[in-house]
């Protein structure tokens, strides 16, 4: 359960403190993690010890002692020498192995339950029981953040954003899947919307900075209690892909501030078809020109005012004026009537949706 990255500092740790050279092995005989070159060499005295009934044992001028993770033995831990001190400090550095393990361990099922939590995995009476078990509040106010970054199994950004949080007890990081990273915050009386978006871009600050990654981060609604959790995970899903459907601009995106385009995401594909063809008799917006799209965002952007749109284009009023009324023939639609602009706008956003979910299936 321990990795032997961690076992290998452990010992280094302990032989910078003590002088005393020391050696981890499986049950196997195989070496985790040492600090002297010969362990190999040793491999048919840890099986030979891994079978007798002594908890420790001195052969050959190294102390053997058994590290067990509930009556279950995990290791064989060797200290290199025969006197009494290297007996103490051998006792001392399974002792310290075994609480890394019940540690390890106790990370572990917190890990599980959290992802369990998000999945909707639990019924109801699970939840209570396991997390008072787990010593984990469940009336804490708690918001779910997603974090996609762009490659798979990204373990650097992971313990980046751990290391972000370190110091934060309640809180939780874990992953359910191989691209996103998912952190369980604890909300603190008087934090704000405001104050959670502060956090998704110091996250990505810190990702940008440490791990040279570029990221995304939604997160959902608060929540008042442990049962909601998964509610909040499903916001901050929901959140991270409209963002990249109607909001590509923006590296963190909030449930709360979706707008329209949650509306339209919850559409069911076939009555976005057949609003197009209503209104488009079967061609769709965004097969007009790229000049015309232009014209047409950025008189969007200025509020349908024409001069205001013609002046930022650098192009005369009467042409703008005339690329509108192209558009009113070839669709029907007169942008500068308020009740047509909000009909294109919104087509706009149907078929940024439709194309989002068709390329999702391939």
């Amino acid at each position: 359960m321990i990795s032997n990255q961690i076992l290998q500092t452990t010992i280094e740790g302990l032989k910078g403190i003590t002088r005393i050279d020391l050696c981890v092995c499986d049950t196997e005989g195989k070496v985790l993690a040492t600090t002297f070159s010969d362990a190999e060499e040793y491999e048919s005295s840890v099986l030979a010890f891994v079978e007798s009934p002594a908890e420790g044992q001195n052969i050959g001028g190294y102390q053997f002692f058994k590290v067990f993770d509930e009556h279950q033995l995990e290791y064989i831990l060797l200290a290199k020498g025969d006197g009494n001190d290297v007996y103490m400090i051998g006792k001392l550095a399974t002792f310290h192995v075994q609480n890394l393990l019940v540690a390890y361990k106790a990370r572990f099922d917190k890990d599980n339950f959290i992802k369990n939590l998000l999945l909707d995995n639990l019924l109801l009476v699970d939840i209570y029981n396991r997390a008072k078990k787990l010593h984990i509040e469940t009336n804490l106010k708690r918001v779910v953040y997603i974090i996609e970054t762009r490659q798979d199994k990204d373990n650097n950004s992971l313990e980046t954003v751990r290391s972000l949080f370190a110091t934060r007890t309640k809180d939780f990081i874990t992953a359910v899947d191989e691209k996103n990273i998912i952190l369980v915050r604890e909300v603190k009386d008087g934090e704000s919307y405001q104050s959670l978006e502060k956090t998704a871009n110091m996250i990505l600050d810190m990702l940008n900075t440490e791990a040279m990654e570029r990221a995304h981060v939604a997160f959902g609604t608060i929540v008042g209690d442990i049962k909601e959790v998964s509610r909040s995970y499903k916001e901050a899903k929901m959140a991270l892909d409209v963002g990249k459907i109607f909001y590509s601009e923006k590296n963190v995106v909030a449930y709360s501030n979706l707008g329209i385009g949650r509306l339209i995401y919850q559409l069911p594909l076939p009555l976005c078809r057949m609003f197009i063809k209503e209104i488009f008799d079967g061609k769709a917006p965004d097969d007009l020109d790229d000049e015309t799209l232009s014209t047409i965002n950025q008189f969007f952007e200025n509020n349908l005012n024409v001069s205001e749109t013609s002046r930022q284009l650098f192009i005369h009023r009467n042409t703008l004026v005339y690329r509108l009324d192209k558009l009113l023939k070839g669709t029907g639609l007169d942008l500068r009537v308020f009740e047509d602009a909000i009909t294109f706008k919104i087509a706009l956003m149907v078929v940024k949706y439709m194309n989002y979910m068709e390329s999702m299936d391939y």
